[in-house]
């Protein structure tokens, strides 16, 4: 069971699980590859990122966006809809060539939260801001 099934309270549910893009498995693979020639050696640094995108969740349900990180220990950052300011797309060339980017939801004061290098980061705006604000 995923941390952010394990973390619904009584009445949420989740709307949207968001996945990170293949851009972003790139350092795994030049890792893999590193270790053919290295007898090995980086293939432990190669199970270390393996290990550390498998544990990268982000979504967002019907009262909270969640995103959390972490092999062994965890962290989570969260925020309630209702403190949602805005929801801001950057994308660099490559990420426009690709479709992915990162997706920056900022809140009331001085908090924001990052997901990066994710797949189709317009999508993901438009299902947290119709969620944010539904269409009656």
């Amino acid at each position: 069971m995923s941390f952010i099934e394990e973390s619904l309270s009584s009445g949420e549910e989740i709307v949207a699980l968001f996945k990170l893009h293949w851009f972003s498995r790139i350092p795994l693979l030049t890792w893999l590859v590193l270790g053919l020639v290295t007898f090995g050696v980086t293939w432990l640094v190669a199970l270390y990122e393996f290990l550390r995108l498998r544990a990268i969740e982000q979504g967002v349900t019907n009262k909270r966006v969640i995103f959390k990180t972490g092999i062994i220990g965890r962290k989570s950052e969260e925020m309630k809809l209702t403190s949602i300011e805005t929801v801001e797309i950057d994308q660099s060339v490559m990420g426009r060539m690709f479709n992915f980017g990162d997706v920056k939801i900022t809140g009331r004061g001085i908090s924001d939260l990052v997901f990066k290098r994710i797949s189709d980061p317009i999508s993901v705006k438009r299902k947290t801001e119709r969620i944010r604000h539904p269409v009656p």
